[in-house]
């Protein structure tokens, strides 16, 4: 079950949403809840209806009756919701310190000028009529200190935010495709699954042996359901950090000629230009042959209701081949 929870941050003072997130749970059938990554809804589809009948005995199965939308708001509660807050907490303290920093020296730069003024004019005034009177520069003073501390208070209430209650505004029952395969009797979708895992690990360490020896800081995501499989993180360079590669693993036995990209991983790339890079390993055996790294692989987000696109590997291949040469 996968289910969407709407969760805001809002503004302690005047309860003013200052953030607010789309947070995605699935449970699976012993109770298990784990995050389901940012928009996994795009990545699947309406059941046909003639499949529907397929799967009649999993519509009427008890483990779909267990609370699960209190399990999903539990889990949410305590995993997603605290991150969503901290996050912006953190943000709205750093740019109320930011502020707060540059009005300081603004305000306090001409709180002293016109201190300095008045004690000037003060000296001079005994015998003489000044064109600025002390009073004038007294009054500039206390002006621009209230002004102060109105901006301190309101900086004070920025930086203050309060979490609301998720709440959960949707779900749906997610029937793998798998399974769908199975009972439609295509064997051969359900054979190679195990296959299929074999060669992702296998085509996931070859990129992560390759990042490493680039002397990159590596760090595996695909279980966090962020759009990538490996950020990698090259060194600091003359104290700047670099910006890190966002890599999406697809590894492909000896004979295949395809690669499946879901629409998620088309979005991510085409959001994040240079900074997503398509890794393709082919695997035979124990051996393998790569990473082709392939930058921009993907020219435009598929059509709505497009769940995910079959690309020819001899193709993206060639082009990655094209720019490591060009690099």
């Amino acid at each position: 079950m996968l289910f969407m929870i709407d969760h805001s941050v809002r503004q302690a003072s005047d309860d003013r949403h200052v953030s607010r997130r789309l947070q995605f749970v699935e449970i699976d059938q012993q109770g298990l809840a784990s995050h389901a990554g940012w928009a996994p809804h795009l990545d699947l589809q309406s059941i046909y209806s003639h499949d529907q009948a397929l799967i009649t005995d999993i519509l009427a199965a008890p483990w779909l009756n267990n609370n699960m939308d209190s399990l999903a708001l539990t889990h949410a509660s305590q995993q997603l919701v605290p991150v969503h807050y901290q996050e912006v907490k953190t943000r709205r303290e750093q740019q109320a310190d930011k502020i707060l920093a540059a009005v300081n020296e603004r305000l306090v730069k001409e709180i002293n000028y016109w201190s300095d003024r008045y004690i000037k004019l003060t000296d001079d005034v005994a015998g003489k009529q000044p064109r600025l009177q002390p009073d004038n520069a007294k009054r500039r003073v206390e002006e621009l200190t209230a002004r102060l501390e109105q901006r301190k208070k309101e900086l004070g209430v920025m930086a203050n935010v309060v979490s609301s209650q998720p709440v959960v505004i949707g779900g749906a029952l997610v029937i793998p495709q798998g399974l769908l395969a199975q009972r439609k009797g295509e064997t051969l979708f359900t054979v190679d699954a195990e296959t299929r895992k074999r060669v992702e690990l296998i085509a996931m360490q070859a990129v992560i042996d390759a990042e490493t020896l680039l002397g990159h800081s590596i760090k595996d995501v695909s279980h966090e359901k962020c759009g990538w499989d490996i950020t990698s993180q090259p060194p600091t360079i003359d104290g700047k950090l670099a910006s890190a590669r966002h890599i999406e693993v697809k590894g492909r036995a000896q004979g295949q000629t395809t690669i499946t990209v879901s629409r998620n991983e088309i979005i991510y790339d085409l959001n994040q230009t240079n900074q997503f890079i398509l890794a393709i390993v082919l695997v035979d055996g124990d051996s393998y042959q790569g990473p082709y790294y392939l930058k921009n692989p993907f020219n435009q987000e598929p059509d709505f209701g497009v769940a995910s696109i079959n690309y020819d590997l001899e193709e993206l291949l060639s082009r990655a081949a094209l720019q490591n040469l060009q690099s």
